[in-house]
């Protein structure tokens, strides 16, 4: 962090930028107010727009492509997809001193996923995997593949590129854990998860980081599926990160059971789900964070010690 708080490259974005642009280049939102979400993402920024709309905007020159990316795909891919995603109105030009594209959505109500704001867990966990099927089953013929700017998401395990799964930043993430948890069995993990057979199928649709800030949830239900930042074309393990993130055992099953993943996706999904769920040593030095780390953990290397 730089001392303003910034990381190196990042853009201050805040309301009254946001207000100024938007009256600039779209009149007809001009009196709408402007408020920040109270989780407003790491790599983009995201301010509600009146009611109804939201303004996204990339914080910094990595993610810019995904702007052009989600206007791009998110209007194709939706009308296939069973559960709501964000579909972009209109594209926002560099203005005010601001330097990338930006867009504004259609507002998606609900609260960030977590699995006891779940009425029925079992039909959440059916109805996820029956999005990540339907996403599968689009045509990816033109689609985005892994790259910089969607962060190498859907890229084989073993990939030396700048992903979340690049083994140097593993091993340094579970080596950071050293004495407070079990280290080699995480290890383990993720080796079995590279050393895993690789997909060999054609590339399919994949969201990225379906993670719970990444899901919605409104009136005890899964509701939507948002930040489609990270879509890419590749191996679908990667979106099995939302097994380990989101789901519990039981309910893991079922999701894996629905979506028909074979061991090799399983394996290599065990991997991306790893990186979700590896705290850092903080988090395990707090009482209330730890327990849930710990019982994610544990779930993981339980898994890997039955399934292989």
């Amino acid at each position: 962090m730089t001392v303003d708080g910034l990381r190196p490259g990042e853009v201050p974005i805040d309301a009254a930028l946001v207000r100024r642009m938007v009256a600039a280049q779209f009149p007809q939102w001009a009196e709408l107010p402007v408020q920040a979400v109270a989780r407003s993402g790491v790599d983009n920024a995201t301010y509600r727009l009146g009611e109804e709309l939201s303004v996204r905007l990339p914080r910094l020159p990595r993610w810019v492509g995904q702007v052009e990316r989600e206007q791009r795909w998110l209007p194709r891919l939706a009308p296939h997809l069973p559960l709501p995603v964000p579909v972009p109105l209109a594209e926002g030009k560099p203005d005010e001193g601001y330097p990338f594209p930006w867009s504004v959505y259609r507002w998606l109500d609900g609260e960030n996923a977590a699995l006891d704001r779940i009425t029925e867990p079992h039909r959440a966990a059916v109805e996820l995997a029956e999005f990540f099927a339907a996403l599968q089953r689009v045509d990816p013929a033109g689609g985005p593949p892994p790259e910089w700017s969607n962060g190498f998401r859907g890229v084989p395990m073993g990939d030396d590129r700048d992903s979340a799964v690049v083994g140097p930043r593993i091993h340094a993430r579970i080596a950071a854990l050293a004495g407070l948890v079990d280290t080699d069995a995480l290890t383990e993990v993720f080796d079995a998860a590279v050393a895993a057979p690789a997909w060999t199928a054609p590339p399919v649709w994949v969201h990225g980081d379906p993670a719970p800030a990444n899901m919605l949830v409104r009136g005890g239900r899964l509701s939507a599926v948002i930040d489609f930042g990270t879509l890419a074309v590749g191996d679908p393990a990667v979106d099995l990160i939302a097994a380990w993130t989101f789901l519990d055992a039981r309910t893991r099953d079922v999701f894996r059971a629905t979506l028909g993943v074979d061991d090799a996706t399983w394996a290599r999904g065990r991997g991306w789900g790893l990186t979700g769920v590896l705290p850092d040593p903080a988090e395990l030095a707090d009482p209330v964070r730890a327990t849930p780390a710990r019982r994610r953990l544990d779930d993981i290397v339980t898994d890997y010690r039955q399934c292989g």
